[in-house]
């Protein structure tokens, strides 16, 4: 379950993300409730910081992957985690000063948003360089488990400093918690990394990617699917603060409570991942069945009457939502060649990001409008006929198996890119 801990530079670099993503859930949960107590509570300015933080990912990210495939990705990921630390830091030292007002808040928002634009493609295809294609699966479900740890821890810790200290020492926190990255993306042997050879500089790379996916019905088939699942569901960042606070009226320690139980299930749906890594690649039908149940439990979630019911159905939610987030990871990693691998991977977090500066002022909206209880409902309900459609497209091509032309190992022998794998 833990094979890609065998490599050293792939520990370093786990360790580092362990430490940094407890601090960047932390301030995930202070910045939202500082926005709702800098607007009175008003959702539509949650969803207006979370819009601008996710802007600059329909502007730079694709870029950003033409970059990953021409340069040092390791450090390219120190630059960017540099950039990371200032902004929380900036943001910490206005807030415990008391300077603190909400167009500083959208403004670092937007700076801190430039720098998670590059940052996803590049780590995601710096993944493949530490561990090599045998192991990007299992590499990729500990990411996620990684992660999603933190995201037990993080908030949990956050409420109860808010409620302490306030939300500025939460900031400070993790600007310094991202060091840990830092040192130890420095310490890796860049020796040991399996790099690919770099492609030339020349005009037209991002067209190249654009025109490579669109020969791939595969890969197009799960970027629509993750472009609206993660729109109009994946919208947890805006929809728990909203519940915690105007459904059923919870401080800041309630709101840790529910993204630590949503946390949780993610944690459990990693963990399962990290399990099957080691018997089978991911196939369309997982992807597609994960996100079918997920909308329908997320629409379920939506209409939980109690607080305490509420909070218990994201963990089922939470796992249905990892397992499809993992699978989609996996596939296109998996059915993308190396050298194209970091635009492709551009484009993936695009389409996984890039819609949330749309997703989240309407998440507010139909918060304000129709009830803090309305994003859950209808955007579990889109996922799950995004899936249903998607799940008809692929029968019409072939009934219930998808030609996936992809590298894969069956029982330690390698298998044909053009092999149909059973989905």
């Amino acid at each position: 379950m833990f094979g890609s801990l065998r490599v050293r530079n792939y520990r370093l670099f786990a360790s580092g993300q362990v430490i940094s993503n407890v601090g960047t859930w932390m301030q995930r949960i202070a910045q939202d409730w500082l926005v709702l107590e800098l607007s009175g509570y008003d959702p539509v300015a949650l969803g207006v910081a979370a819009a601008l933080q996710f802007l600059p990912t329909l502007l730079f990210t694709l870029w950003a992957g033409v970059l990953a495939d021409r340069h040092d990705k390791r450090m390219m990921l120190i630059l960017v985690q540099s950039g990371m630390a200032a902004c929380a830091l900036a943001l910490g030292l206005l807030d415990v000063t008391g300077l603190v007002v909400l167009w500083h808040v959208y403004l670092l928002c937007f700076v801190f948003g430039m720098f998670t634009a590059v940052d996803p493609p590049v780590r995601q295809a710096f993944v493949g360089e530490m561990v090599g294609k045998d192991n990007i699966t299992n590499a990729v479900a500990l990411n996620s488990s990684m992660f999603n740890l933190a995201r037990v821890v993080g908030p949990a810790i956050a409420g109860v400093m808010i409620i302490w200290t306030g939300t500025g020492w939460v900031f400070l926190v993790n600007a310094v918690t991202t060091l840990a990255v830092i040192t130890n993306l420095a310490r890796m042997n860049p020796a040991e990394l399996e790099r690919q050879p770099k492609p030339a500089s020349r005009r037209g790379q991002l067209r190249e990617a654009l025109r490579y996916v669109r020969t791939r019905p595969d890969i197009l088939t799960v970027l629509v699917m993750v472009f609206f699942v993660s729109t109009f569901a994946f919208t947890f960042f805006t929809t728990l603060a909203i519940a915690a606070a105007n459904v059923f009226h919870r401080e800041a320690d309630g709101y840790g409570l529910l993204s630590t139980l949503l946390a949780v299930g993610s944690l459990t749906g990693s963990l399962l991942a990290v399990r099957r890594s080691t018997r089978r690649a991911p196939g369309m039908r997982l992807l597609i069945g994960s996100a079918f149940v997920f909308g329908l439990l997320e629409a379920l979630t939506g209409l939980m009457p109690s607080y305490l019911l509420f909070g218990l159905a994201l963990i089922p939610t939470g796992i249905a939502m990892i397992t499809f987030m993992n699978t989609a990871n996996s596939v296109v990693q998996l059915a993308t060649t190396p050298e194209m691998r970091g635009r492709v991977m551009a484009l993936y977090m695009l389409v996984f990001i890039g819609g949330n500066p749309v997703g989240a002022p309407m998440t507010g909206w139909l918060a304000a409008e129709f009830g803090g209880r309305s994003p859950f409902v209808i955007g579990g309900v889109i996922a799950a006929l995004a899936a249903v459609a998607c799940g008809v497209y692929l029968g019409r091509r072939g009934g219930l198996i998808t030609r996936l032309r992809r590298s894969r190992v069956v029982a330690g022998s390698e298998v044909s890119r053009e092999e149909p794998a059973q989905v």
